[in-house]
C-alpha cells in the first residue's frame, strides 16, 4: 500500500473534507496513476481488476477540476458518465453525491424505468453531472433533450460490458454530439475484448494514455461442487447456507425464471432474501439492494445485472447456481467479494453439462478450482468417465474406421431403386354387385297392376 495520502492529489477545500469524512486515507494504485493524469488534463484509457477503486479514480480528478474552473457553456453538462446498467448508475451516483456534499454542484440519473418527461424536466435544471445508461440517453439526444456543447469529461465505466451488450452504437452517437475538445476516459477490465479497439477509435479524440494497473489477484478461495440437477442443485445450497458462517451471499443465476424461482425457494426455508433481476420494477430493484446493503437481508439471488460494478460491503460467499457463461463472466461475479484486501469465497454448483465451461474458464484464469462436497447431500455425478488433456470430457461415440464401412458395404450391397421401376398401384375401385330388379307388391290389397300393353 503506498503511503500518498489524497491530500497530496486532491486540493479542492470541499472535497478534501468529503474524502475526509467518508474515511478515505491512502489511494488504490489505480487512482495513484489515474489521478495525477486526469488533472494533468490527459485522456485515459485504465484497465484494472474489479473491486480496485475505478470510480473515485475518474470522479475525484474531473470533479476538482470542474470546482476549479467557471463552466465553458453555463447550460451545458459538464461531466457525462456512461455506464451499462442501471445499478451501477445508482451507485455511481451515490459516490458522486457524497463527494459533493458540501458543494452546490447538482447530479443526475438517466436510466430506462422512469418516464422521458420526467427526466426532461430534470434534464431542464442543467445538473453539471449526469451518470446515465447508453439506451437510455440516446433516446434523450433524439429529442433534442441534452446539451453537451460545453462537455469536459465524457467517461465510459465498464466499457467491456456495453459491448457486450450490443451498446456500441448508441455510444458512438452519443460521443458524436459532445463537444469535441474534452478529456475522454474509458475503464474497462480488459482491452483485450473484441471490438473495444474500433470503439477507442472512434470515442477517442486524438492520443490517449493508457494505464494498465497489475494488482495482486482479490483474495478469493474458489471452490466447486459437483451437483446432479437444478433440484439437487437447491439441496446443495441449503446446505451450504446451513453449515457456513456468513455475513452476506450473492446466488448468481444465468436466467431470471430462475433466479425467481430460488429466491421462492430460500424464503420458503426462512432467509431473508432479495432478488435482482430484469423482471423486477425498477423501484422494487432499488429496494432489494438497499435492503441487502443495510443487511436486512441476508441473501441476494440475481443474473449477471448485480456482477459489474455493484460495492457492496460485507459479502464474504459467492454461489454460482449456475456456472458463467464466459470467463470474464465468472471474474466480474466473484469480484464482488474479497473487495478492498478482505477475503472472499466463491463456489460453484457443476453438473455434467456445466463440467466443460468450468474447465474452459479453470485454463481461462489459470486456477485450479478445489472441489469439496456436503456430507448427506454428495452428488450421484463424479465426473466424466474419460478426460482429455484439457480437462474436459471426453467423447464416448467412436468413429467407424474405412475398413469397417467397406466390409459392411460389402455385406450389404446397394440397390438403386429407379421411380420408373416403381408401380403407382394405388387403391383399386371394388365392382358393386348387380342390382336385383325391385318388384312392387302394392300396399298387399290392391289387385296387380298389368303391364302396358
Amino acid at each position: 500500500m503506498t503511503s500518498i495520502h489524497f491530500q497530496e492529489l486532491i486540493a479542492d477545500p470541499q472535497l478534501r473534507k468529503a474524502i475526509e469524512s467518508q474515511g478515505y486515507e491512502q489511494p488504490t494504485p489505480v487512482q495513484l496513476k489515474a489521478i495525477p493524469q486526469i488533472l494533468a488534463g490527459k485522456s485515459l484509457l485504465v484497465s484494472s481488476k474489479t473491486g480496485s477503486g475505478k470510480t473515485a479514480a475518474f470522479l475525484l480528478p474531473s470533479l476538482q477540476k470542474i470546482l476549479s474552473a467557471a463552466p465553458i457553456n453555463p447550460i451545458s453538462t459538464r461531466i457525462l458518465i456512461l455506464t451499462p446498467t442501471r445499478e451501477l448508475a445508482r451507485q455511481i451516483v451515490k459516490n458522486a453525491e457524497q463527494l459533493l456534499r458540501f458543494t452546490s454542484v447538482k447530479v443526475a440519473m438517466i436510466c430506462g424505468g422512469e418516464e422521458l418527461k420526467y427526466q426532461k424536466a430534470v434534464l431542464r435544471k442543467n445538473p453539471e453531472v449526469i451518470v446515465a445508461t447508453p439506451g437510455r440517453m440516446a433516446e434523450h439526444i433524439a429529442h433534442k433533450s441534452t446539451e453537451f456543447s460545453g462537455l469536459e469529461f465524457l467517461v465510459l465505466d465498464e466499457a467491456d460490458r456495453m459491448l457486450e451488450m450490443g451498446l456500441n452504437e448508441d455510444v458512438l452517437k452519443i460521443a458524436e454530439t459532445c463537444r469535441a475538445e474534452r478529456q475522454t476516459l474509458l475503464f474497462s477490465a480488459t482491452m483485450e475484448q473484441k471490438g473495444l479497439r474500433h470503439l477507442i477509435k472512434e470515442v477517442m479524440l486524438g492520443d490517449a494514455e493508457q494505464i494498465d494497473v497489475e494488482e495482486a489477484a482479490n483474495a478469493i478461495a474458489q471452490k466447486m461442487v459437483l451437483a446432479d440437477d437444478v433440484k439437487h442443485k437447491e439441496k446443495l445450497l441449503l446446505a451450504l447456507l446451513a453449515k457456513t458462517s456468513f455475513e452476506k451471499v450473492v446466488v448468481f443465476t444465468n436466467t431470471k425464471i430462475k433466479a425467481a424461482q430460488l429466491d421462492g425457494v430460500l424464503r420458503y426455508n426462512k432467509y431473508r432474501v432479495s432478488a435482482l433481476h430484469g423482471d423486477i420494477a425498477q423501484d422494487q430493484r432499488k429496494i432489494s439492494l438497499d435492503l441487502f446493503r443495510q443487511g436486512k437481508t441476508q441473501i441476494l439471488v440475481a443474473t449477471d445485472v448485480a456482477a459489474r460494478g455493484l460495492d457492496i460491503a460485507g459479502v464474504d460467499l459467492i454461489v454460482n447456481f449456475d456456472m458463467a457463461h464466459s470467463g470474464d463472466e465468472y471474474v466480474h461475479r466473484i469480484g464482488r467479494t474479497g473487495r478492498a484486501d478482505s477475503e472472499g469465497t466463491a463456489i460453484s454448483f457443476v453438473s455434467a453439462n456445466d463440467w466443460n465451461l468450468t474447465k474452459s474458464i479453470e485454463r481461462y484464469l489459470n486456477v485450479e478450482f478445489e472441489q469439496i462436497s456436503f456430507a448427506g447431500v454428495a452428488a450421484k455425478y463424479q465426473g466424466p468417465h474419460k478426460i482429455k488433456s484439457s480437462g474436459k470430457a471426453a467423447g464416448t461415440k467412436k468413429k467407424a474406421d474405412a475398413s469397417d464401412k467397406k466390409s459392411a458395404a460389402e455385406k450389404e450391397p446397394k440397390i438403386k431403386v429407379r421411380d420408373r421401376d416403381k408401380k403407382n398401384v394405388g387403391k383399386r375401385r371394388v365392382a358393386s354387385p348387380p342390382k336385383e330388379p325391385v318388384i312392387d307388391f302394392g300396399d298387399g290389397f290392391s289387385t296387380f297392376k298389368q303391364k302396358p300393353q
